[in-house]
């Protein structure tokens, strides 16, 4: 009986651990909506789709985030030791247990808030689902990862997605490169002779 409760209390400890650090992360400021919606907007984005993560050993490889679907959300978390992807996805749609066993080979099932299915979580909110998966990645990382998405915070929306305003960026105004022609498309000279 002892061990059961030396057992359950480090259940227990662990629990409130993992709760305590979640509650650090809210106290981060959350983005301003309106940055939000003008950083996500200019990308194609809706706001309400961006969603962030966290997961041990993992981190946001910023070239991967961008648009799916029509206005849907996406990005890819790497794992700095093996190369492993962490894939995050938001799109509109609803999530059921006959829409999870639907979209999976495998048994499908609640847990929490989220539908489990294979290598897949999905939590539905409001008009949009939230997916977390990732083939080959331990289960206890893709379940931490998919109970710690959240809206970003300021900081992490800086990390995220591009600023807005001059300078280029998000703002449609494209990267200065410098090393096109001021008139035409730049294309190559294709004409005979031209090269020599």
């Amino acid at each position: 009986m002892i061990h059961q409760r030396g057992v359950l209390t480090t259940l227990l400890l662990s629990s409130l651990l993992l709760t305590a650090c979640g509650s650090e992360k809210s106290a981060d400021p959350a983005a301003d909506p309106a940055e939000l919606a003008s950083r996500a907007s200019a990308l194609g984005i809706a706001p309400e789709h961006v969603y962030v993560t966290e997961a041990p050993g993992f981190t946001l490889a910023q070239q991967s985030v961008g648009v799916i679907g029509d206005d849907g959300f996406s990005a890819v978390y790497v794992s700095q030791k093996n190369g492993a992807q962490l894939q995050l996805s938001v799109d509109r749609g609803t999530m059921t247990a006959a829409r999870c066993a639907e979209e999976t080979s495998t048994t499908c099932e609640r847990d929490g808030d989220a539908w489990h299915g294979g290598q897949e979580y999905a939590i539905p909110k409001k008009g949009h689902v939230v997916r977390v998966k990732g083939d080959g990645i331990p289960e206890g990382v893709l379940r931490e990862a998919a109970q710690a998405v959240h809206r970003p915070s300021e900081a992490e929306l800086d990390a995220l997605l591009p600023a807005t305003g001059a300078g280029g960026g998000a703002s449609g105004g494209g990267v200065e490169r410098g090393d096109l022609p001021p008139d035409g498309d730049g294309a190559p000279d294709n004409e005979q002779n031209a090269t020599g």
